[in-house]
């Protein structure tokens, strides 16, 4: 334990020490939720990264394979997909669109720093319906998405000291608050960074020592097939039975597995912890070697993720209480102490990647969206800055609560806020940057039918049709109807046209070379 809490403890101070670095170079409102946009290809892309494959990576992932085999790897295919399709689809566009869309209200270039003040300004919109909703949506959801990370957070401090999940949470949310706080965007950036790189070693080092223990990737195969040969079927149709302390064959049909599975791609398309990254790097021209960076980083890590969940199977024994858990109960397992501590490490610098991306994402919501767009327009920089960072322990006790309380697992709560934000922005971001007739209307249609959805399925689901089916698929297919259903109870207007006119004048030039963009500019 001492070799862990002393590598736990320099971890920890290191991340504090990058906030107490970028806190110097935050010194506006826009510093702090896009670090001035300046990011570098390898900073945006691990960063993009770690914000993204937290807590669920190294423990919900790795224990979804563990309770049912094969079939749960269609998640991490629609998720490399996905993320392969957004930055190249995505990503330009909303960098340059975020920047260059014009503010009617201000009468000219608006610099949109949250998602909500983008869809406003792209669409015009006179009613404010549309930064108000998408601002809401964006809270209530990081509430759960930052929670399923604390609760990820508390297991680990239980397995690795014995602590209850009350005192792990509060020791995990001073931390990530701290430098959150201290250092905004640039703090949670670089703090990405290191965190990518630990979670990347981590899933290296420990399938290497698993399958030599294991005698061969044939010991490994054998493990998993002696434990049950569904375990190996893509289809889907087993899972581990606590009762009888065995996986069991389950009624869960083959195409809702693939479908459900295949659907969390969709959600990157919505997701503003990870989208910011795309509006935070420092030019257009960075994208392509971000993306290569970012997509080959996902789809290795995933591919170890999953043969984690199989190693877990094979090795051990009997099945495990909590599944999630797999990953450190294998570490500690196969590792030396010291070792066993930095591996550890790895896994908190997932939860604390996520965590603070989410935090720095939801205050930017209230600050921007709430107290500046409908209290005071002309807010100082500087107040808006302490604003922002009061705001951010604000969410971070407000999700320490239902973590506390709540009795979801890591993977539920995830999948909850992950098929919320794909459903409720994924449809409307990709057609306000794609489609030049689209309107507030129904960019607000879809994004309530959308949102609703996610929110409601599971419930209707259960105790009406028993499908099973994961929530994102229905969510984004009503959002889709809604969106050209209500598209025309509104109307395109000259300066959404000019907007989407130069924003695609601009990618072109980009695209061409330098000569092409002096003519643009001109």
């Amino acid at each position: 334990m001492l070799w862990s809490i002393g590598t736990f403890g320099v971890y920890l101070a290191g991340m504090v020490a990058i906030g107490l670095w970028a806190y110097r170079r935050t010194v506006s409102q826009s510093d702090f939720v896009l670090g001035g946009r300046q990011l570098n290809s390898w900073v945006a892309a691990l960063s993009a990264n770690a914000s993204d494959f937290s807590g669920w990576l190294l423990l919900g992932l790795p224990g979804a394979i563990y309770v049912s085999g094969l079939g749960e790897a269609w998640i991490a295919v629609g998720l490399a997909c996905g993320f392969a399709g957004s930055w190249i689809l995505l990503a330009p566009r909303l960098r340059v669109y975020t920047e260059r869309v014009t503010d009617a209200r201000a009468g000219g270039d608006s610099d949109s720093l949250t998602l909500s003040s983008f869809l406003e300004n792209r669409f015009n919109d006179p009613t404010r319906l549309l930064r108000g909703v998408s601002a809401i949506l964006i809270i209530v959801f990081y509430f759960f998405y930052v929670a399923s990370g604390l609760v990820a957070m508390a297991a680990l401090f239980d397995q690795v000291f014995g602590l209850s999940p009350a005192p792990a949470i509060a020791i995990g949310v001073s931390i990530v608050v701290l430098y959150t706080v201290l250092g905004g965007f640039l703090a949670v950036s670089y703090t990405d960074v290191v965190q990518a790189v630990m979670m990347w070693l981590a899933l290296l080092v420990v399938p290497v020592l698993a399958v030599t223990a294991l005698g061969g990737l044939s010991g490994l195969s054998e493990g998993v097939s002696d434990k049950s040969t569904g375990l190996l079927s893509a289809f889907g149709g087993v899972s581990l039975d606590a009762d009888l302390g065995q996986w069991a064959s389950t009624e869960t049909l083959g195409w809702v597995v693939i479908l459900s599975g295949l659907a969390w791609g969709i959600g990157y398309f919505g997701q503003p912890h990870i989208l910011s990254r795309y509006m935070g790097i420092r030019s257009v021209k960075d994208i392509p070697k971000a993306a290569t960076i970012s997509v080959a980083w996902a789809v290795s890590a995933m591919v170890m993720a999953v043969a984690i969940g199989f190693i877990g199977i094979a090795y051990f024994e009997s099945p495990l209480d909590n599944p999630e858990q797999v990953f450190p109960l294998l570490i500690e397992a196969l590792s030396h102490p010291l070792v066993a501590g930095l591996l550890l490490a790895a896994i908190l610098a997932a939860v604390m990647s996520t965590a603070d991306s989410q935090l720095l994402v939801a205050a930017s919501a209230l600050t921007e969206d709430g107290y500046r767009a409908f209290v005071d327009r002309d807010a100082k920089p500087k107040t808006l800055l302490w604003i922002s960072r009061a705001t951010v322990v604000v969410v971070a006790l407000a999700a320490a609560s239902i973590a506390l309380w709540g009795n979801q697992s890591v993977m539920d709560l995830v999948g909850y806020a992950w098929a919320g934000f794909g459903a409720g922005f994924g449809p409307i971001l990709v057609l306000a940057v794609f489609w030049k007739r689209m309107t507030w209307a129904g960019a607000l249609a879809g994004m309530l039918a959308g949102g609703t959805t996610a929110i409601l399925w599971d419930i209707v689901d259960t105790a009406y049709l028993g499908i099973g089916l994961y929530a994102m698929v229905p969510a984004v297919i009503l959002s889709l109807v809604a969106i050209f259903v209500f598209n025309g109870l509104a109307k395109v207007t000259p300066q959404m046209e000019e907007d989407f006119d130069r924003v695609e004048a601009e990618l072109r030039a980009a695209k061409a070379g330098p000569k092409s963009e002096e003519t643009v500019t001109t």
